[in-house]
């Protein structure tokens, strides 16, 4: 299957299971299929690309793992109260990986630069959000944000890294707005689940989670 072809996969799964996440039965099956159904894709069509042979060998490995490990939280997190701390766990893990295909080359005046506005969308989040969370998810969830945020850090400093965004272009780009965008969906996620309901808020977290994973894939691609 092409990767246009896979795209189009992605944005139909998509849909359906943004549809079942607001619907009753028998229509919410569509969420329980399609949510893990539309990350399966997603890693189906970083797996089916051709790597750039200008990125380093493990970058579509640690690619590859991240979002498998996505798959597994995606699958944990439909059950929102016992699924909760394994999936973040398992997200957690999927952002070790995505650092790892990230960080390589990526310039210290960028990653400092990057880091600082970075730890600042983190720290704003945390002060709206630790009063609202129970002790027993304190350290989870710090943790979680510790490595989203320099999971973001490097994703976006690859852009930002001139050697970098000369050999692999297109690739840095999606890596940067993949890493963006993930931020901005779990601190979508957060808000809904500690802060209060988010208008739309499926829609929103689902669609913006699901645009990262696709950049990530993307820039696993030849130029």
């Amino acid at each position: 299957m092409s990767s246009r072809a896979l795209s189009i996969a992605i944005v139909v799964s998509a849909a359906l299971a943004i549809v079942g996440a607001g619907s009753d039965a028998p229509w919410s099956a569509l969420f329980y299929l399609g949510k893990p159904a539309t990350t399966a894709l997603i890693f189906l069509l970083a797996w089916s690309s051709s790597s750039s042979p200008r990125l380093d060998a493990r970058y579509r490995r640690a690619v590859l793992v991240g979002i498998a490990l996505s798959l597994v939280g995606d699958v944990f997190l439909m059950w929102p109260n016992r699924g909760f701390v394994p999936g973040l766990i398992a997200f957690l893990l999927a952002h070790i990986g995505y650092i790892v295909a990230f960080a390589s080359g990526t310039s210290a005046r960028a990653r400092v630069a990057i880091g600082v506005v970075m730890v600042c969308i983190a720290a704003t989040n945390l002060v709206g959000l630790l009063p609202r969370i129970g002790a027993e998810l304190k350290v989870p969830v710090l943790a979680y944000v510790a490595v989203l945020t320099t999971m973001a850090t490097f994703a976006i400093a690859r852009a930002w890294t001139p050697a970098l965004s000369r050999e692999t272009p297109r690739s840095v780009r999606f890596a940067a707005v993949g890493g963006a965008a993930f931020v901005l969906s779990d601190s979508l996620l957060a808000w809904d689940k500690f802060g209060g309901a988010v208008p739309q808020a499926q829609l929103l977290i689902l669609s913006t989670y699901w645009f990262a994973q696709w950049c990530i894939a993307r820039s696993v691609r030849a130029e």
